[in-house]
């Protein structure tokens, strides 16, 4: 399957045994720190867990589940600040979550609002955020999903594949799976974008800069070996997962259609990658990696963008000096 397989914890686990959790094949979780949803509290087991998996040395990333009173941008910021606190002295390498389930649909515009202003309180706390959700019943009924574009989603879908049509990192696929060292049933999600390595390298969620070495990025004809193998899925699911993950879909496909048409010849790549981390912009990318601002419309070409919007954890090509 395409992705990094991960999972979701909280209380609801009991101890958990993140030995064997690492040992069998688990690449990041996402651990549940708190919420407000019976008043403000730290979840019995935030402490255990993040320790454990960091002993572990499995990466992690948390997460905050608000209230049904949370309808309004003051609510907002005070779950996010009282989040924040749980967090202090904290390093995690994935992004920091706001769960949106307890509220009521029908406040759907104070739910966007609270999650505006939960966010904002968050980034300027300097924590990489983003926001958990139903593909349907949470960013399509719940939430105005065209205001919270800015911020990571993590997406739940208990399906074959994840049908939201937006870019997300992470895909929560089912809440029946079975984990060696993990009493019952867990989430379980496949993860897309490289968190790690964005978060440590820009200095979020308790690092400093240049924490990590450089995002590694796939070539083309190393994605499409993955795609003859199996790894990305077919079709509509193929193309949703290697979009989501950052890379150009055409292109990886075209490359597996010239392989197993038995034309695929080796040739030098004419680019480098590069993977967007959160304050990029276009015109600040081809200074940096181009020499001159104005060379941006080069890297809009050669990644065929129809608008100047991008987004951390999204890969570019660049083209060479």
């Amino acid at each position: 399957m395409a992705g990094i397989k991960g999972i979701d914890v909280s209380h609801w686990q009991g101890t958990i045994d993140w030995g064997k959790v690492k040992a069998a094949g688990i690449k990041f979780a996402i651990i549940k720190a708190g919420g407000s949803d019976a008043g403000f509290y730290t979840d019995s087991k935030w402490e255990e867990n993040y320790t454990g998996a960091k002993a572990a040395g499995i990466p992690i990333g948390a997460y905050y589940f608000v209230g049904k009173d949370c309808v309004t941008a003051s609510a907002g910021k005070a779950d996010a600040e009282r989040f924040i606190k749980i967090l202090k002295g904290k390093q995690l390498e994935y992004p920091v979550y706001m769960d949106n389930e307890a509220q009521p649909a029908s406040a759907k515009a104070g739910i966007t609002e609270a999650a505006i202003a939960f966010c904002e309180t968050m980034e300027a706390a300097g924590y990489f955020v983003g926001i958990y959700g139903s593909a349907v019943s949470g960013f399509k009924e719940r939430m105005d999903d065209s205001k919270l574009k800015a911020y990571s989603h993590w997406v739940a879908q208990y399906a074959s594949k994840c049908t939201y049509s937006g870019e997300y990192g992470i895909w929560q696929y089912s809440s029946t799976g079975k984990v060696d060292g993990i009493n019952g049933n867990v989430d379980m999600d496949y993860g897309y974008i490289d968190y790690p390595s964005i978060i440590t390298n820009s200095g979020f969620n308790g690092y400093s800069n240049g924490s990590a070495t450089t995002t590694y990025t796939k070539s083309v004809d190393e994605l499409a070996a993955e795609v003859i193998r199996g790894d990305w899925g077919n079709g509509d699911t193929r193309k949703q997962r290697l979009t989501a993950a950052g890379y150009d879909y055409t292109a990886v496909q075209a490359k597996v259609n010239e392989i197993l048409s038995g034309k695929s010849t080796s040739t030098t790549e004419t680019y480098e990658s590069y993977t967007v981390v959160k304050g990029d912009t276009l015109w600040g990318i081809a200074a940096k990696k181009l020499g001159s601002g104005a060379r941006y419309k080069e890297i809009k070409t050669l990644n065929s963008l129809s608008s100047d919007t991008i987004y951390a954890g999204q890969k570019l090509k660049i083209p060479k000096k």
